[in-house]
């Protein structure tokens, strides 16, 4: 059997009620929205308040990780390799925590969920892991904001804003 390189079949994020957050299918095995819907409701059952990172559920190899109010799933197919999962669901909640300054919970998820699609692009394209490094996942997709820029990096617009906003801030208190 030759190797296969799309490793991946679906990276998706489900809330505490088991209700879908995010889901990207790379597989024609779910060929409907329905058996997607199905597929995630019995792996929401399977995994909800359990302690195990790794599991088989239809025939897939799922790996998951919790937060919040959150589940983290990568799921390949039963012959994947659980190491290669496992970075890859790490990958990804890494790059999920650095772009909601790791406040992973649903409202935050949701307001940043453009760059949290983007993030879940620049790591899976078509069910192959493109990248295992979050910091340059999220260096490619999510701006820096101003007050992270370096002071030598600043315009000297920005830097009279941020001074702007600090004194202001000290006035208030």
């Amino acid at each position: 059997m030759f190797p296969d390189l799309k490793s991946l079949k679906a990276l998706v994020i489900l809330d505490n009620n088991g209700e879908r957050v995010l889901a990207k299918y790379y597989d024609k095995h779910f060929s409907t929205v329905k058996d997607m819907q199905d597929f995630e409701r019995n792996l929401f059952k399977k995994t909800y308040q359990t302690d195990f990172e790794i599991i088989a559920c239809q025939g897939l190899t799922v790996c998951y990780k919790s937060s919040i109010d959150l589940l983290f799933y990568v799921i390949g197919s039963s012959d994947e390799n659980e190491l290669i999962l496992v970075n890859t669901l790490e990958t990804f909640f890494d790059t999920v925590s650095a772009i909601v300054r790791k406040n992973v919970e649903k409202k935050a998820v949701f307001d940043k969920m453009d760059y949290i699609i983007l993030a879940a692009d620049e790591l899976i394209e078509a069910g192959v892991v493109m990248e295992d490094e979050s910091e340059g996942i999220v260096g490619r997709v999510y701006p820096r904001p101003e007050a992270d820029i370096p002071l030598s990096e600043q315009t000297m617009t920005q830097v009279l804003q941020n001074a702007r906003e600090g004194f202001k801030w000290t006035l208030l208190r």
